[in-house]
């Protein structure tokens, strides 16, 4: 199906706007429709005509048709677009968990406020979690462990930082750091800063200015792969056990 130049315009003006949307690098995008990086940017700046099965796959992706694609400016129409996909979740009676994966940990950083970057990230449901605002974050590395990488943490918003109990693992979303997943401790000497600390002993602990946190989100479930738990022996465990009580004796006596 070949497009007139109008039709054209405005599907490659979609796919532009769409892809800013989700917060994804072109090369991001091009790997999820399975094309090459370079032919997004030729799509992007109106240089070449999109093949069908591309807007195709797009059209499926954001849940909308191909008329939305080539004849309607979806930029000019997103409210009613993010209204649609807000009502239709809202219908559906249940607590969406919008997911947070590694890829996107970037664009969060720049969208979280966004409503329309929030609602176009994946969700899923939990059928013991409802009623409240939760999120999920995908997270990597081995300072939490026993908690294996690649986990999520399934955390519901606090919504100050008064409310954060000290000695209990949050997701902190923060301006110096991206996004982590540490067990707070909070300094009563210096109500400004907070301190972070690994479950694993490894990784020593450090502060952050109350004022450089943007978003935190209390732990409530986690979420990993079947045998990827990290496997300890009692010794292992003992020596975890006792350094992570020294830490947080260390920790109260120079907050008190």
């Amino acid at each position: 199906m070949r497009l007139n130049l109008l039709a054209m315009s405005i599907a490659n003006k979609n796919l532009k706007y769409l892809r800013k949307l989700r917060g994804w690098t072109q090369e991001e995008f091009a790997q999820k429709l399975r094309i090459k990086r370079s032919l997004l940017g030729a799509y992007e700046e109106e240089r070449a005509e999109p093949r069908i099965d591309v807007l195709e796959a797009v059209a499926d992706m954001f849940k909308l048709t191909l008329d939305d694609l080539l004849r309607k400016d979806v930029s000019d129409n997103k409210t009613n677009y993010i209204a649609k996909r807000r009502a239709m979740k809202l219908a559906n009676g249940r607590t969406d968990i919008p997911f947070v994966p590694i890829k996107a940990a970037a664009g969060y950083l720049a969208g979280f406020g966004d409503p329309e970057f929030i609602d176009e990230l994946n969700t899923f449901t939990l059928p013991m979690l409802s009623g409240g605002d939760y999120r999920a974050f995908e997270i990597v590395g081995d300072s939490m462990m026993p908690t294996p990488s690649g986990s999520v943490i399934v955390g519901e918003r606090v919504s100050s930082v008064e409310d954060i109990k000290s000695n209990q693992t949050y997701v902190v979303v923060s301006k110096t750091d991206g996004i982590v997943y540490k067990r707070i401790m909070k300094n009563n000497k210096q109500k400004s800063k907070m301190t972070l600390v690994s479950d694993n002993p490894a990784y020593q602990p450090y502060t952050v200015n109350s004022e450089d946190i943007l978003e935190v989100w209390q732990a409530q479930m986690i979420v990993s792969k079947a045998n990827t738990q990290q496997r300890w022996d009692v010794n292992q465990l003992a020596g975890l056990v006792n350094n992570l009580q020294q830490q947080v004796s260390v920790l109260k006596k120079r907050m008190n």
